[in-house]
């Protein structure tokens, strides 16, 4: 690395480090002044609320950082170009290309923070911090009868259908499978429970009522026991119920891999949120191809207006991502495009105003 890169390096981690300190606290006294009365109806300690708010941090820098990157490279090329740094550096032969080198290596540090925060800390913090307000600030927890009356497509043309899960997920309660043959009822069995066998890795029904179709007839069975192999697993029950925001992501991948294998519907929602854990981590990058060019012009207004940039590009890229992201769980867009767009929006902004950069 250059001296010159190194410089610029410094200045823009200090900047950097000072705006995610500064916009995280906000974001927490922000949060805090509306949970105050909450906190002091449930004489909540002090240790209590710090807590809370330490393990908030992880999933309040992923939202901040993007800010905090084109408000540290805004001051950054905006003080090099107010102080007559710039115009020297410039006139010595260095490009735009080359003076947004430094800035990508600490965006490119950046994403690989974030990419380690949004798949593993983030969700685990996500998980304790959900507990607190379920347990203090009254949060609704999930509703029982979301449990019940369960219907799955398994492989096969099979359609599982589940009257209850006891709480340990490896007994169920008033289960029946179908099978088709095309439009046809090929099969049924009902059975009074079913518990899962973790040694064969199939699951056991209990006393089973029988019925196969054949043309015009039926021919009726009681059996005591009947193995039956599914895809659906005591892990994918457990999960029913789980957030995405609390999963980390190869548990993510597997929650949606599952859930897709033995049929569920209505995944939007935790399909848009896995493809955000990817692309939410890179947006600290994109979005420096913005400030670095638009701040190397020296301009009226100075630091007043260098906040006033950063504090409507970043909120106008926060909205917009969450906006686009209700129409991916309405199913109005693909999951992934949905995550992505916000990302490919700012950057084809930011190729533009780097393009029309001064060289």
């Amino acid at each position: 690395m250059k001296i010159l890169d190194k410089y610029i390096f410094r200045q823009f981690a200090k900047a950097f480090l000072f705006s995610s300190i500064v916009f995280v606290c906000l974001f927490m006294l922000i949060n805090m002044v509306e949970k105050l009365d909450k906190f002091m109806d449930n004489k909540l300690g002090l240790w209590d609320i710090v807590r809370y708010y330490l393990l908030s941090i992880p999933s309040t820098f992923l939202i901040t950082s993007p800010v905090s990157a084109l408000l540290s490279s805004i001051l950054v090329s905006g003080r090099l170009s107010f102080s007559g740094e710039l115009p020297a550096i410039r006139s010595a032969g260095v490009s735009m290309r080359q003076l947004l080198t430094p800035f990508f290596i600490g965006g490119a540090l950046i994403v690989l923070i974030n990419l380690a925060n949004a798949w593993w800390i983030a969700p685990a913090t996500f998980t304790k911090t959900h507990s607190f307000e379920q347990h203090y600030l009254g949060k609704k927890k999930s509703r029982q009868h979301e449990n019940n009356n369960i219907h799955l497509l398994e492989p096969g043309s099979r359609i599982v259908s589940i009257g209850s899960i006891d709480p340990d997920r490896s007994t169920l309660s008033a289960v029946s499978i179908e099978e088709f043959l095309g439009s046809r009822l090929k099969s049924r069995m009902d059975a009074d429970a079913m518990h899962y066998d973790p040694a064969r890795k199939e699951w056991i029904m209990q006393n089973v009522s029988s019925r196969i179709f054949t043309g015009e007839q039926e021919i009726f069975s009681v059996i005591a026991l009947k193995p039956v192999k599914l895809s659906l697993s005591p892990r994918a029950l457990a999960e029913l119920n789980l957030q995405p925001d609390e999963m980390n992501i190869s548990r993510h991948y597997r929650y949606l891999s599952e859930k897709r294998k033995a049929g569920f519907s209505a995944l939007e929602r935790s399909m848009v949120k896995f493809h955000n854990k990817i692309a939410m981590p890179f947006a600290s990058l994109i979005i420096i191809l913005i400030g670095v060019p638009l701040s190397a012009k020296k301009k009226r207004g100075g630091l007043a207006s260098e906040i006033a940039i950063t504090l409507f590009a970043g909120f106008l890229y926060l909205g917009l991502q969450k906006t686009i992201a209700i129409a991916g769980y309405q199913g109005l867009l693909h999951p992934m495009f949905a995550a992505w767009l916000p990302n490919l929006l700012f950057l084809g902004i930011g190729y533009v105003i780097y393009k029309t950069a001064i060289d």
